[in-house]
């Protein structure tokens, strides 16, 4: 039987295990915020925001979408940006990506205090990671260490391979991975659109991550005898249902099954954990300026 990793289950006790967190910040008069700025019309970009948003709101937490438009200036989105970061009912400014081209993306997310970058994108929190000294950690890569921890799969010594290079997913969560220290030390390679031969590294894996967006491209051939597979990919295909489509994920689940030994579903794997990921930093967030101030 393959291990069902929910992230449904892991991220209930992760809100769990925050609620008395929230209830101390609230005796203390802080109400930690979340400020979401959606830049134009991305279908799939306003379904995230609204279930971060609802998420918040069920745990009585401040949260508030800055909805522009598609043709905001450069600058004009800095200035709004600069006024979140000296917000003080704003702990956590999130820049919902991706952005139209004309606007530069490392700019934007560079103009946001590191002290509120709660996604973790700015290059200071992504130069903290890489030196295993990390100040707030990119949702997602947080989610699969937290699954890890939560059902108690060893990394030590393991061989994990990791399709996708982004900086959101698969740089950040490969050097999570390899910290040495507790919960992690492992070995890891990172496959991308230019790696030949895919096969070749996720055949000797004992953990294979994929982000790449494309449905159901892991087979069950492509992976060696009780792999774990963490699917990140949430992918839209085409389905003869009411809404038209269907959610798949990177993995091919009908014929992976009869080689892995656990993996995450999709959907109810990482989209919960992310979300759970982002409250949480926010929280931390609150909890540090609490501190400073």
């Amino acid at each position: 039987m393959v291990q069902i990793l929910s992230g449904k289950e892991v991220s209930r006790e992760v809100y769990s295990n925050l609620i008395p967190r929230i209830d101390s910040l609230k005796k203390q008069g802080i109400t930690p915020g979340l400020a979401v700025i959606l830049v134009g019309d991305n279908p799939a970009s306003k379904i995230y925001v609204k279930s971060k948003s609802r998420k918040f709101e069920s745990l009585g937490l401040h949260s508030k979408t800055i909805h522009l438009e598609n043709s905001i200036d450069e600058s004009e989105l800095i200035t709004r940006i600069h006024s979140l970061n000296h917000d003080g009912d704003i702990h956590g400014i999130l820049i919902q990506l991706p952005l139209p081209k004309h606007l530069d993306e490392l700019k934007i997310l560079q103009s946001v205090s590191p002290e509120k970058d709660v996604d973790g994108f700015h290059p200071e929190n992504i130069g903290l990671l890489s030196i295993g000294r990390p100040g707030f950690i990119p949702c997602t890569p947080k989610g699969i260490m937290r699954i890890f921890e939560h059902y108690k799969i060893n990394l030590n010594g393991k061989h994990a391979v990791i399709l996708g290079r982004s900086n959101i997913v698969g740089r950040p969560i490969s050097l999570l991975m390899s910290m040495k220290k507790k919960g992690a030390n492992a070995t890891t390679t990172i496959c991308h659109s230019g790696t030949q031969n895919i096969h070749d590294f996720t055949s000797s894996a004992d953990i294979v991550i994929s982000a790449m967006g494309v449905p159901e491209f892991l087979k069950g051939e492509m992976l060696k005898k009780g792999a774990v597979v963490i699917d990140v990919g949430i992918n839209r295909v085409e389905a003869e249902n009411e809404k038209g489509y269907s959610l798949v994920g990177d993995a091919d689940w009908n014929s992976i099954q009869e080689n892995i030994s656990a993996a995450t579903p999709v959907p109810g794997g990482i989209g919960p954990m992310t979300i759970a990921m982002l409250v949480e930093n926010t929280v931390e967030s609150a909890e540090r300026i609490m501190v400073i101030s």
